[in-house]
C-alpha cells in the first residue's frame, strides 16, 4: 500500500493534484489506515498514469472520466474509444490552425516595430488597442 505522496511521487504528479483528480471522482475515495492516512494499491498507480497519460495527449478530464468509464465496461466496443481519439485529432488540427493565424498575426505586427522610440510611439502596443485589424 501507497501514501499519497508515494502515489503521486510513483505517477509523476505533485500531492494536489492528486488531491484534485479524488474531488473531481477521477480517483476512488481510497481507504484510510486507522491513523487516517489514505492508502493506495498499484492499481490507483495505474489509474493515475492513464489519466496523466490521457492529459498529455490533450484530454480534458471530462473527456479522461468518459475514457475511464469506456475502460471499465468490457462490452465496449473499441470504436467507441477511437471516436474519442478521432474527435480529439480534429480538435487539435483547429487549434494548430487557430496557432498558425496567431503566429502570423504576431509575426506581422513584430514586423512593423524596430524595437526602438518611446514605449507610446509602438506600432504594435497601437493595433492591439485599435480596430484589432493587423
Amino acid at each position: 500500500m501507497l501514501t499519497t505522496s508515494q502515489l503521486a511521487n510513483s505517477a509523476g504528479v505533485n500531492v494536489e493534484t492528486l488531491r484534485y483528480y479524488e474531488r473531481r471522482g477521477l480517483l476512488p475515495e481510497p481507504p484510510r489506515r486507522a491513523s487516517g492516512y489514505r492508502q493506495y494499491s498499484q492499481d490507483d498507480v495505474a489509474r493515475l498514469q492513464f489519466i496523466k497519460r490521457a492529459k498529455d495527449l490533450g484530454f480534458t478530464l471530462q473527456e479522461v472520466q468518459e475514457l475511464l468509464n469506456l475502460r471499465v465496461d468490457p462490452d465496449t466496443p473499441c470504436a467507441m474509444v477511437k471516436r474519442r481519439a478521432d474527435l480529439k485529432i480534429i480538435d487539435i488540427e483547429a487549434k494548430l490552425q487557430s496557432l498558425k493565424r496567431i503566429k502570423k498575426a504576431l509575426n506581422k505586427l513584430a514586423a512593423t516595430c524596430s524595437g526602438r522610440g518611446p514605449v507610446g510611439d509602438c506600432p504594435i502596443l497601437e493595433a492591439l488597442g485599435g480596430d484589432g485589424t493587423w
